[in-house]
């Protein structure tokens, strides 16, 4: 017996705007996997240990350093950026190849809409003014998450970075923007039900590579280290797929303070760290 027949050549309406919606937000990230690493794989640091090539970061904390200082929780925000840059410029020197930052989340919406709307001019303000330097330095910005979907502003500054810096292979930055990882799976799921409804797919052959290849993520390694700041232990529906094995450091620091030290200390205890993917420790260990 072969596959079984589509049950019709004619997909629903709803299926297809949803499809169309997330082959919107997929052109957000070129098109294309991240840059393959070198032969060799990443630099070491002294010493020969591990770098992770792909970083990711919950950038948490902005609001509690501000209201300590008494200011502003945009003021928090503000200074994130000074964070952002800080830890961008260190990645290419440490050997971090991708970096994904966990910048406004699908349920970000809820917040007090000052906040929100601050938050979306921060990003215009990032993407107009760090992206000169940035296509400089080599940095290739993608952006992860229902971008479609933010105000047609911000979505259009976006897309200009994206194309600006899309030949650049130094440092792939990620920004993660209306992402929700549980959105995520649901645009997935929905592309390979469509693809199924169309006879391209038999969904006997969905398989864990078939997921994968359906995410913002798509084309790009997992995530080897998580690092949140702010001291909170929790994921906060970030990369809950790709993340599956991933290191995890979470440090009390908040993000505004956070710099290249601490980043370094984080590659540090990664490097103590033995990845075992499910399995058992090495023998002698």
């Amino acid at each position: 017996m072969g596959p079984p027949e589509p049950r019709s050549g004619r997909i629903p309406a709803r299926i297809r705007r949803k499809a169309q919606v997330s082959e919107a937000n997929s052109r957000y990230t070129n098109g294309s996997p991240a840059t393959p690493v070198p032969a060799g794989g990443p630099q070491a640091p002294a010493g020969g240990r591990p770098v992770p090539r792909h970083v990711a970061i919950i950038m948490d904390g902005n609001g509690r350093w501000a209201t300590e200082r008494g200011l502003p929780r945009v003021a928090g925000h503000r200074a994130g950026i000074e964070a952002i840059r800080r830890v961008v410029k260190a990645c290419p020197d440490l050997g971090i190849e991708i970096l994904t930052l966990y910048a406004f989340s699908t349920e970000n919406w809820k917040r007090p809409r000052d906040e929100v709307n601050a938050l979306m001019d921060l990003l215009v303000e990032y993407c107009r003014k760090e992206v000169d330097e940035l296509d400089r330095n080599g940095v290739r910005i993608q952006v992860l998450g229902r971008v479609a979907e933010l105000p047609e502003l911000q979505r259009r500054e976006v897309e200009r970075a994206v194309e600006r810096t899309r030949h650049n292979n130094r440092l792939i930055l990620n920004l993660a923007l209306n992402y929700g990882s549980h959105a995520e799976l649901v645009d997935a799921f929905r592309a390979i039900l469509n693809r199924v409804l169309a006879g391209e797919l038999d969904p006997a052959q969905v398989n864990e590579e078939t997921i994968a290849a359906h995410l913002y993520t798509a084309g790009m390694p997992d995530p080897d280290l998580v690092i949140r700041t702010g001291g909170e232990y929790r994921l906060s529906n970030f990369l809950l797929w790709q993340a599956a094995y991933a290191e995890l450091w979470v440090t009390p620091v908040y993000w505004p303070e956070f710099d290249r030290c601490h980043l370094e200390q984080a590659i540090a205890e990664y490097a103590r760290r033995e990845r075992r993917f499910g399995g058992v420790p090495a023998r002698g260990r």
